[in-house]
């Protein structure tokens, strides 16, 4: 198996999961990097993307899973030729083998955007740490037999919040991503639901790193 991990930035986070899936298959057909197929019935090409992004996230840690079917190629000439192929906004950093096991990725870093159309309210950013400071954060998350409510703060590792760029602040998180996993998406939501007058007009949310449960970078 050879790992691929890349960045799904700018216009390309509006991209869906399985349309990301089909570009990266069609970009390796572009660039002649025949891949491999899974047996069966109904054959399908042998790449898998670790943690599927939600639509609007961004990321600069995905990793992607494939086999080649034929060619000696180096991981650098794979790089360069997906590169050449992908839609902009979608880059691969690097290419290498004998990646770790999936199951073994346990942990990511996000950063939250608030931003505020009439700037930050007041004493925002000390409302907000005492929330994440209490023992108990519920919010409602949708599951597979319907919604359900969930206390998030055994999920995060650590967190802090600050000012960024104008009328925004980031709130920057270490949290679970599989088993358990939490959508960062539910810090913002914690905020709306415990402190409405601190809720953020628009929130941008972005996976920078991952790593596994030692909290040592995942690859």
């Amino acid at each position: 198996m050879i790992r691929a991990l890349f960045e799904k930035t700018g216009n390309a986070i509006y991209i869906s999961h399985l349309d990301l899936m089909r570009l990266f298959q069609r970009a390796f057909q572009r660039a002649g990097l025949p891949l491999t197929h899974t047996q069966g019935f109904n054959p399908r090409p042998s790449v898998s993307i670790a943690l599927p992004l939600s639509l609007g996230v961004e990321s600069r840690c995905e990793l992607l899973d494939f086999d080649l079917a034929a060619g000696s190629f180096t991981d650098d000439e794979i790089l360069a030729r997906l590169n050449q192929t992908l839609a902009e906004g979608v880059r691969v950093l690097q290419v290498y083998r004998d990646g770790r096991k999936i199951r073994e990725l346990a942990l990511l870093d996000c950063q939250v955007t608030l931003e505020y159309d009439a700037g930050i309210p007041e004493n925002a950013v000390e409302k907000i740490t005492d929330l994440f400071a209490r023992d108990d954060v519920i919010v409602e998350k949708k599951g597979k037999n319907g919604p359900m409510e969930q206390n998030i703060l055994p999920m995060i590792r650590r967190l802090s919040i600050g000012a960024g760029e104008e009328n925004c602040l980031e709130l920057r998180a270490r949290i679970c991503c599989q088993n358990p996993t939490l959508n960062p998406a539910l810090l913002a939501a914690a905020i709306e639901r415990y402190l409405p007058e601190f809720k953020p007009d628009f929130v941008r949310i972005r996976r920078e790193e991952i790593y596994d449960a030692k909290e040592t970078i995942f690859r």
